[in-house]
């Protein structure tokens, strides 16, 4: 199998091929640019398999695309964990979430070795995630919240909100002034619209702010209980599918 790793960062492409190497795959090349990759493509046979980071130094690894016709499978690798994802699971690509876990690296390399994506799909997947995906550098997130109360309009900015919640299919902001208010749209639209450094949706009732987190606590079935800074009118818990994501996220 000849494979290779595009990712800016030297240390984690180290990392990667050390890790590889246990599973008795040798990395055929590492690149860490766009215009590394390109150059190295128009010059060489294109590999099996490529571990591609989304965000290089030069700038997305799709722009890569726009040069050369890439005939390698692809598995993605990145820290971004609300934006990306979602556009990989809709297009049902493989990819690895930083920092690559060793088990979750073996499974992603045995699906490939046991189910080789036809390379004339390669393209069209990735033309339908760039679609979907959009740089973090780039993307303008919601910033505040104008509220009517009463006659009035209050303008709240996103650092003052503590979280999100939902109750009775209603959706409200909870303030770090202790207030709450209603708000339209369910939380799956304002989960889109957050940033997500900041945000985190912790289960299907609550999203929470990261500077408004006073305390985490070991909760039953290997979940998380978190405790705000002023909002107390229900239990905040980590759901156990989500415990590892929100580990990395306040990381």
């Amino acid at each position: 199998m000849n494979v290779i790793i595009i990712e800016d960062e030297k240390p984690a492409a180290r990392r990667l091929s050390r890790m590889l190497a246990e599973l008795g795959i040798e990395v055929q090349q590492m690149l860490h640019s766009v215009e590394e990759s390109i150059n190295w493509f128009q010059n060489n046979a294109h590999p099996d398999l490529i571990f591609l980071d989304i965000q290089l130094s030069d700038g997305l690894s799709f722009e890569i695309f726009e040069e050369v016709t890439v005939k390698s499978a692809i598995i993605f690798t990145t820290a971004y964990d609300e934006y990306a994802l979602k556009a990989f699971k809709l297009n049902s690509i493989d990819y690895l979430l930083k920092p690559i876990d060793e088990d979750e690296l073996k499974v992603a390399v045995d699906k490939f070795k046991e189910h080789q994506p036809l390379q004339s799909n390669i393209q069209v997947n990735i033309d339908d995630i760039r679609k979907l995906l959009i740089n973090p550098v780039d993307r303008k997130y919601k910033k505040r919240f104008t509220i009517k109360v009463g006659q009035h309009l209050k303008i709240i900015n996103t650092e003052d909100i503590e979280c999100f919640y939902s109750e009775n299919k209603a959706t409200y902001i909870h303030t770090n002034s202790n207030r709450n208010y209603l708000i339209d749209n369910s939380l799956e639209y304002w989960q889109e619209e957050l940033d997500p450094e900041q945000f985190f949706r912790v289960n299907r009732t609550f999203i929470v702010h990261i500077n408004t987190i006073k305390d985490i606590v070991s909760y039953t079935n290997s979940r998380l209980q978190l405790k705000l800074y002023s909002y107390d009118e229900a239990e905040i818990i980590v759901s156990r599918e989500r415990v590892k994501e929100f580990k990395n996220w306040i990381d």
